[in-house]
């Protein structure tokens, strides 16, 4: 995955929660839809992932409205499938039963084909605590490399 490939990440899912482990699907959407992420009109900050009847559908992933659309333009909050190999999904849905777990959107990418690629992970949502402790870790890690370099 090139630099240039990758088009939009979700930031605040890092700090809410703890990644168990990602997998990489892709998406099934119309023409519009391609072409606003293609121009970099979409946003990821508010999706997740629910299984509805054995499919894996993102839910709150906002992409806009196509600019240059006539009529035939799209839904611009509207469920999409998700692309997965049928064992991977079996194993996500039995892992998505503990208590706790949840499937996020990371990133959002165009592969080297030019097909949209989401980067999704399996999660446990973090406690306050948990956070303060992360938040302690990177002032402690920033301030060692700040004495490093004087």
């Amino acid at each position: 995955m090139s630099k240039e490939n990758l088009l939009i990440k979700n930031k605040k899912a890092s700090f809410e929660y703890s990644f168990l482990e990602t997998h990489v699907a892709g998406i099934q959407l119309v023409g519009t839809e391609i072409k606003s992420i293609r121009n970099n009109h979409a946003s990821i900050n508010d999706a997740f992932c629910v299984f509805i009847d054995g499919e894996l559908f993102v839910k709150g992933m906002h992409i806009a409205e196509y600019e240059m659309g006539s009529h035939f333009n799209h839904i611009p909050k509207r469920d999409r499938k998700l692309l997965m190999h049928k064992a991977e999904l079996g194993k996500l849905s039995i892992k998505l039963k503990d208590k706790g777990l949840t499937i996020i959107p990371i990133k959002l990418f165009l592969n080297d084909k030019g097909f949209a690629k989401l980067e999704i992970a399996l999660a446990k949502g973090k406690k306050t605590f948990d956070k303060r402790d992360d938040i302690k870790t990177r002032d402690l890690e920033r301030e060692t490399g700040r004495r490093s370099v004087s």
